[in-house]
């Protein structure tokens, strides 16, 4: 029995191809720049724990003085949040989410950590037809 649906169409014959929009820009980055500290002023102590956690991020050694000038002004805006000026909750969101700051945003940018896939290197493989609840019976 074949498989369900029509038979896919020649792609030559194809309406839509999903080219690329125009020509890709590729740079060569080789120099990363160091977090900047916070400048002088009233920053709310979680802005301060905020920005340490960004300089331990596997995505720092990446970052630009550009990025790093970004999250500075992204800081101002947290430290502002968590003094409680809460319309700028969205704006944070916004700011955060293009630097990866949360799994879904990493998905989405395409980011994956190699940790991740270290770690799948050294699991061990499951037996053809196995699951890892052998073993498990339910209570009864």
């Amino acid at each position: 029995m074949a498989g369900r649906g029509p038979a896919p169409k020649d792609p030559s014959q194809r309406a839509r191809r999903n080219k690329p929009a125009g020509p890709e820009l590729r740079v060569i980055h080789t120099e990363a720049s160091p977090q900047p500290p916070l400048p002088d002023g009233d920053w709310h102590p979680q802005t301060v724990e905020w920005w340490a956690m960004w300089r331990d991020s596997p995505l720092a050694p990446e970052f630009t003085a550009n990025d790093w000038s970004e999250l500075l002004d992204t800081a101002l805006i947290h430290s502002d949040y968590w003094h409680g000026d809460r319309k700028l909750a969205g704006e944070l969101r916004l700011r955060v989410a293009k630097f990866g700051a949360t799994p879904e945003d990493r998905a989405r940018l395409r980011i994956q950590f190699a940790q991740a896939d270290e770690a799948d290197a050294k699991r061990p493989e499951q037996r053809a037809g196995g699951s890892r609840r052998e073993g498990l019976r339910l209570a009864e």
